[in-house]
């Protein structure tokens, strides 16, 4: 891990690739899990892995947000475990006609603001300065809030007379990587909790406490439960400790979209779709007008958490945009204390047909391809004015399916 070299470079060109079948069946995917580089339920990359050979999982892809910092280690454990890695990134920016509209895009509560990820980028990367320094400004941002957060925090904690408080800086360095977010937070609070409260009523007298009267309703035992409940009493809006995000530190979508293409990678819109009462955004509950949406932009992929979706309501909006020539991927995210597979399934753990899980084959195909066409030195999916090869993308699924197979029949 020393120095950065694309386990890609070894491969050799596609003419040699061609013939390559590693399984009959369908691999398994996750395009999208975040890791301690930004927040996540996993401990640490090689925990990644091991669960992705045990569940027999052979793509998965790195999407954290706003740093590319966990790639060299992604890669590293991804070749040792025989597992074939994408390379992600995911960031949070603003539609201000929208957010003026009162528009919801995928954020359910928060007009405007847009989930964007950034599929296939260049790894080893090597960034013009100015991009270099809007990633950089991104994280300085990102923390400056949630120091402010944790300062807030404090406050109230010596208020209610707890017998502690919190160090931004050892959260820092003990539970992230650089990166603090508001997850962070939560997770440290409960873990001082937990050390100086050994009891099921001290517990929860504490909690009554800092939650201004109010008593608490999470399961005391479950380190999930928990921490999303004080995430959601002191960090939200309206809690002790919230701190407001400044809209001018969100970048335009088109910014995002610009700087993804700079970095190597495939513009991709996440989807919400549908909660479990069957409801959908503002922006994504026409699929019609979320496809012009999306083309007006030059967007032609897609991901999706089928663990938020119902299967029927996920396979006809997939059905959709896959006759239009999208590129579509599937994951799970792991970007809450919840330890969950990493096989990806349905709401309700219903199992995903073969069709989706061709569909979310293909796409990762597309973007191995990506990968590996760029290591080589050539064009990968998008041409040179930022546009997805429509025409092409069967080609590419076939080169990705090879680069796959090649891969893992290589380090079998």
């Amino acid at each position: 891990m020393k120095r950065q070299i694309s386990f890609l470079s070894n491969l050799p060109d596609p003419d040699a690739l061609r013939g390559v079948k590693f399984s009959d069946k369908i691999p398994e995917v996750n395009g999208h899990i975040h890791t301690p580089y930004s927040f996540s339920a996993f401990e640490n990359i090689p925990q990644i892995f091991e669960m992705a050979r045990k569940e027999k999982v052979q793509v998965v892809g790195i999407n954290d947000f706003n740093v590319t910092d966990g790639y060299p280690e992604f890669q590293y454990e991804a070749v040792k475990h025989n597992v074939f890695p994408l390379f992600n990134i995911e960031f949070i920016s603003l539609l201000r006609k929208e957010q003026a509209a009162g528009i919801r895009v995928n954020d359910p509560n928060n007009p405007g603001r847009t989930y964007f990820s950034g599929k296939g980028l260049n790894f080893p990367s090597d960034p013009d300065s100015q991009t270099r320094e809007i990633l950089k400004d991104i994280k300085r941002e990102s923390n400056r809030q949630t120091r402010e957060m944790c300062e807030k925090l404090n406050d109230h904690l010596k208020l209610c007379n707890a017998p502690f408080t919190l160090s931004f800086d050892k959260i820092e360095k003990s539970l992230a990587k650089e990166l603090v977010r508001e997850r962070h937070l939560a997770k440290a609070l409960r873990i001082e909790i937990d050390h100086h409260y050994k009891s099921y009523d001290a517990k929860t007298d504490f909690l009554f406490t800092i939650y201004n009267g109010v008593a608490p309703v999470a399961d005391l035992e479950s380190v999930n439960e928990m921490e999303n409940e004080i995430r959601g009493r002191l960090l939200k809006k309206g809690g002790a400790a919230f701190v407001e995000e400044d809209d001018k530190a969100f970048l335009e979508l088109d910014q995002v979209i610009d700087i993804i293409v700079k970095l190597g990678g495939i513009p991709c819109y996440p989807v919400l779709l549908d909660d479990k009462k069957g409801n959908f955004t503002d922006y994504e509950e026409d699929y019609e007008k979320l496809y012009q949406e999306l083309t007006s932009r030059n967007i032609y992929a897609l991901e999706l958490i089928p663990g938020r979706n119902d299967l029927d309501v996920l396979k006809k909006f997939v059905q959709f945009f896959d006759k239009q020539g999208f590129t579509i991927t599937f994951g799970t995210e792991h970007n809450s204390p919840s330890m969950i597979p990493l096989k990806v399934d349905c709401r309700k753990h219903v199992l995903l047909d073969d069709y989706l899980r061709g569909v979310s084959y293909s796409g990762a195909c597309v973007i191995a391809a990506h990968q590996y066409l760029h290591i080589k030195g050539k064009e990968g999916y998008l041409d040179a004015t930022g546009k997805p090869k429509l025409g092409e993308r069967e080609s590419f699924i076939q080169l990705g399916n090879d680069v796959i197979s090649h891969f893992q029949k290589q380090n079998k």
